[in-house]
C-alpha cells in the first residue's frame, strides 16, 4: 500500500466567456500576471503561439465531504476566449491510495469546487471587462482533475506504481467495486509515461495521476492547455448547431420573394460573417499549440488529445463548418441566378421598348 507524503488535487473548471480576450489589456488592468512557459527538457519542440496568462488569486475555503478545506485559488487566461479557475485542494499527509478513492471521487464531480470556481470567475470577469471582446456566457464548463504526488512513501519507481491497481480505481472514482477487471485495469493504466525512472504520470479522460517528485508543472501547464481547447470545441459546437437550425428556419420561412428581389441577400451576408468568424476561431484553435519534435512533452500532450477525444471534436466541428459553408454556396448560386434572370429580363424589356419605339416611329412615319 503506498502512501503520499506530500500531494495536492488540481481542480479545474474551465469556462467560456467571450470571443477573444486581450492578454496584454488584462495585464494592465491586474498589474500582475505572467504568461505560461515551460521548462522541462525538450519544452522548446512545444511552441504556445500565444502563451495563456496565468494569475494567482489567493487563499480560500472549500466544503468537502462536510468538512472545510483551505485551498489556493490560480486563474488561466486564454486569447482565444476560455477562463480557467484551478482549486489546489491539499491532499492529508500519510493518506494512502486506496484512502484517497472516495478523496478524490468527491473532487471530480464537487458541485461546491463549481460554485467556488464561478464565484472566482465571476469577480476576475468583472475586473476584465473591457479586455473582453463580445463578451458572453456558455452555460456549460469543462471539468478535469489532476493528483500531483510529489512525495511517496518509499519513493517507488513507476514499474512498481503501475503493478498497485490501486491507480486505475483512483482515476475513474470507483469506490463501490473493490476490484475492476484486468482488461479495464489495462485500458486505464495504458496511458502512461515516464521519462525518468522517478517520475509517472497516466491519463485518463476525467483525471490524471502525477507523480513528480521535482515539482515541474509542465505536464499540468499542458493537461490544462488541452482542456480549455476542448470547451472551446464543445462551445463553438454548440454555437454551429444553433446557426445551422437558425439558417435552416430563415431559408424556410423567406422562401418565395419577388422577381427583382432575392429573398436571401440579407442572410447570405450574416451566413458570410458568420463563416468567417468561425473560420478564424478554428485556425486559434489548431495554432494555440504546435508540436515540432517527438518529446517527451509532446507524448504526454498527443496521449491527452486521444484521451479528451480532441480530434473528434474537431472533426464534428469541421463537419458542421462545412456544413454552413454548403449552405452558403447554395444560397449564392440562388442568389446569382435570380441576378442573372433579372438582369435578362431587363435586357428583355429593353429589346421590347426599342421595337415598339422603332415600330411608332414607322408608323409615325407612314401616316406623315
Amino acid at each position: 500500500m503506498f502512501v503520499l507524503n506530500r500531494a495536492t488535487a488540481m481542480c479545474f473548471r474551465m469556462f467560456e466567456v467571450a470571443d477573444t480576450i486581450d492578454l496584454e489589456k488584462c495585464r494592465t488592468l491586474l498589474k500582475t500576471g505572467g504568461k505560461v512557459s515551460l521548462s522541462r527538457e525538450g519544452s522548446e519542440y512545444v511552441q504556445l503561439s500565444n502563451p495563456p496568462l496565468s494569475l494567482d488569486l489567493g487563499p480560500s475555503t472549500l466544503m468537502l465531504n462536510g468538512a472545510s478545506v483551505a485551498v489556493e485559488l490560480a486563474a488561466r487566461v486564454f486569447d482565444y476566449g476560455s477562463i480557467s479557475v484551478c482549486l489546489r485542494v491539499p491532499i492529508p499527509k500519510g493518506m494512502s491510495l486506496e484512502a484517497l478513492i472516495p478523496y478524490a471521487d468527491a473532487l471530480y464531480d464537487s458541485p461546491d469546487v463549481d460554485t467556488a470556481a464561478a464565484a472566482a470567475l465571476e469577480k476576475l470577469v468583472l475586473q476584465l471587462k473591457s479586455a473582453l471582446h463580445s463578451p458572453h456566457r456558455w452555460s456549460k464548463n469543462e471539468g478535469y482533475t489532476v493528483l500531483v504526488a510529489q512525495e511517496i512513501e518509499g519513493n517507488p519507481t513507476p514499474d512498481v506504481l503501475l503493478k498497485d491497481e490501486t491507480l486505475a480505481r483512483l482515476l475513474l472514482g470507483e469506490v463501490k467495486e473493490p476490484r475492476l477487471s484486468t482488461a479495464e485495469t489495462r485500458e486505464v493504466l495504458d496511458q502512461h509515461f515516464s521519462y525518468t525512472d522517478k517520475d509517472l504520470a497516466i491519463i485518463e479522460w476525467n483525471a490524471s495521476f502525477l507523480y513528480e517528485p521535482s515539482g515541474n508543472t509542465d505536464i499540468v501547464d499542458l493537461l490544462e492547455i488541452a482542456n480549455a481547447q476542448l470547451l472551446e470545441l464543445r462551445y463553438y459546437d454548440d454555437v454551429l448547431d444553433g446557426e445551422l437550425t437558425r439558417m435552416y428556419d430563415l431559408i424556410e420561412q423567406q422562401r418565395g420573394g419577388s422577381l427583382l428581389k432575392s429573398p436571401y441577400k440579407k442572410l447570405l451576408r450574416d451566413l458570410m460573417q458568420t463563416l468567417i468568424e468561425l473560420s478564424e476561431f478554428i485556425e486559434r484553435i489548431e495554432n494555440a499549440l504546435k508540436i515540432v519534435g517527438d518529446v517527451y512533452l509532446a507524448r504526454v500532450y498527443e496521449s491527452a488529445v486521444v484521451q479528451l477525444r480532441i480530434k473528434q471534436w474537431t472533426e464534428q466541428v469541421t463537419r458542421k463548418h462545412r456544413l454552413l459553408q454548403q449552405t452558403y454556396g447554395l444560397l449564392k448560386g440562388e442568389v446569382d441566378t435570380d441576378r442573372a434572370l433579372t438582369l435578362e429580363i431587363m435586357v428583355v424589356v429593353l429589346i421590347l421598348l426599342e421595337m415598339l419605339i422603332a415600330v411608332g416611329q414607322l408608323v409615325g412615319g407612314i401616316r406623315g
